[in-house]
C-alpha cells in the first residue's frame, strides 16, 4: 500500500513575517504593561520538578537598631494615672527609632487586694510592668532589686547575645525624650559605662560625685557586676543614686563616665533654687520634677507633642 503524502506548501519569508510580527509587536506591550509578571516568572526555574524560591523584593528593608536599652522606670502599684500618662507619651515616640528601647514599669511585692486584680490587668493589656520580690521602698534597697532582678530576668533573652546594651534608672516623673537620648547614647562605650545627670548640682565632673536618680545609665556588664557584687549587696540602704555611685567607686567601675548637662534638667521654675533647674532648650534629653499634670502639660506643650493631632468631627480642641 502506498503511502499518502500531504501536500504543504511552504510560505513566503514574507508572509511569515507579517504572521509574526503582530505576535512580538503584542508580547513588547505587555511586556511594557505587565514588567513584574515576566520578572517573577524569570525568577522560577524551567526544570520539571526542581526547587525555587521566589524572591519578594517589594518587602521593607528592616534596619538593624543601633543598639538595646531597657528603660525601668521606678514607680508604685497604686499609681495608675501616671502609668497611664507615661504610657502615651513613651508609645507616641516608639515609630522610626534608630534604637531598640523597651520601657517597663517596676515597682515591688503587691498588698492590697485592689491591686491584686488592677495590675494584673495592665499586665494583661501591656506586658510592660516588672513586680520584684521586695517591700515597697525608696531607699531602703529598691534600686538594687531592680538591677539585681534585671540581670536574671532578661539574661538568655536575646539569644546568644547580651538582652540589652544599657539599662537605665529613672523616676516616674521625669520625661525623657527617646531619640535625643538615643542620639546622645549612640556614640558612647558599650561596656563600663555610667551615664547621668551629674551631682551636685553646680558640678560638670562625672568622676566626682555620682549622678542623680532622675535617670541613669548604666553598661549590661555593670549590672550584672552589681548582682553578683558583694560591695553592692551590703550598700543597700542609703539615697540610691548615691549607693550607685558608692558601688562603683568601691569596685572600681565605670572608667567610662559621660555628664548630660544641660541636656538633662529640672522643671524650670520661676527662682530657681539651684542650678539643677533651667529654662527648656531645644535639644533636651529629659526634663524631670513633673510632678503634676500641669508641670506635664506645659513641658509636652513646649516641644509641640500633640502637633500630629488632626483635625476632626468627634472633638474640638480650642
Amino acid at each position: 500500500m502506498k503511502k499518502q503524502h500531504f501536500f504543504s506548501p511552504k510560505l513566503p519569508q514574507s508572509t511569515t513575517a507579517l504572521i509574526f510580527l503582530p505576535l512580538i509587536f503584542l508580547g513588547f506591550i505587555y511586556l511594557f504593561l505587565y514588567p513584574k509578571e515576566f520578572y517573577l516568572q524569570s525568577l522560577v526555574t524551567s526544570c520539571t520538578g526542581s526547587t525555587y524560591t521566589v524572591v519578594n523584593f517589594t518587602d521593607p528593608v528592616v534596619r538593624k537598631p543601633d543598639f538595646r536599652l531597657l528603660i525601668g522606670v521606678l514607680t508604685r502599684a497604686d499609681w495608675y494615672e501616671r502609668r497611664h500618662l507615661l504610657r502615651m507619651v513613651y508609645s507616641l515616640q516608639m515609630g522610626n527609632l534608630t534604637a531598640h528601647v523597651d520601657v517597663k514599669y517596676v515597682f515591688c511585692r503587691l498588698y492590697k487586694d485592689d491591686q491584686r486584680i488592677l495590675v494584673p490587668l495592665e499586665i494583661l493589656a501591656h506586658d510592660d510592668i516588672i513586680i520584684m520580690d521586695c517591700e515597697e521602698n525608696l531607699n531602703d534597697g529598691k534600686t538594687y532589686s531592680f538591677f539585681s532582678s534585671v540581670a536574671s530576668m532578661f539574661n538568655g533573652t536575646n539569644g546568644d547575645q547580651k538582652p540589652y546594651d544599657y539599662v537605665m534608672k529613672a523616676d516616674d516623673d521625669i520625661f525623657i525624650r527617646l531619640q535625643k537620648l538615643i542620639d546622645s547614647l549612640n556614640p558612647m562605650p558599650r561596656e563600663d559605662m555610667y551615664y547621668g545627670f551629674v551631682i551636685p548640682c553646680d558640678s560638670m565632673d562625672p568622676f566626682r560625685e555620682y549622678m542623680s536618680g532622675m535617670g541613669y545609665i548604666l553598661s549590661w556588664d555593670l549590672v550584672e557586676w552589681i548582682a553578683s557584687s558583694d560591695i553592692a549587696k551590703k550598700n543597700v540602704v542609703g539615697a540610691e543614686d548615691m549607693m550607685t555611685g558608692k558601688w562603683l567607686q568601691e569596685g572600681n567601675k565605670a572608667k567610662n563616665r559621660f555628664n548630660t548637662k544641660p541636656a538633662m534638667y529640672d522643671f524650670p521654675i520661676p527662682v530657681p533654687i539651684d542650678t539643677c533647674s533651667h529654662e527648656f532648650i531645644p535639644d533636651t534629653i529629659a526634663v524631670h520634677r513633673l510632678k503634676d499634670n500641669p508641670k506635664w502639660a506645659m513641658t509636652l506643650k513646649y516641644f509641640n507633642f500633640t502637633s500630629g493631632l488632626k483635625p476632626s468631627r468627634f472633638y474640638r480642641i480650642d
